[in-house]
């Protein structure tokens, strides 16, 4: 039986700078930390960063919505810190926005 989503990984190419720009980002230190797995515990859900490129064709990662106060803020502050908007802001209903920042 499904109880919640748990983990999302996201493949990187330089772990480091991507260990360092979550840990700015989320203000969360890592608190698995490998040279063959970043993971940060937000909240209870696990963001997992893998150097790992093997089996895993590039530009089929999935996209995951995290849950924010301040939309607007957020998209802002990670266009500021090198993210690159994909899909602007947009209201989907019953009061919820999205959008889809790319990682530097």
């Amino acid at each position: 039986m499904f109880k919640k989503l748990r983990t999302i990984i996201y493949h990187v190419d330089d772990l480091q700078k991507a260990k360092e720009w979550y840990t700015e980002m989320t203000g969360i230190a890592p608190y698995f930390d490998t040279p063959f797995y970043v993971g940060f515990d937000i909240n209870g859900f696990e963001l997992g960063l893998d150097p790992d490129f093997e089996d895993v064709e590039r530009g089929a990662q999935a996209v995951a919505y995290w849950k924010v106060d301040d939309i607007e803020a957020t998209v802002k502050r990670f266009i500021n810190a090198g993210a690159l908007l994909n899909s602007k802001i947009n209201k989907v209903g019953a009061g919820i926005k999205v959008a889809v920042v790319l990682d530097p």
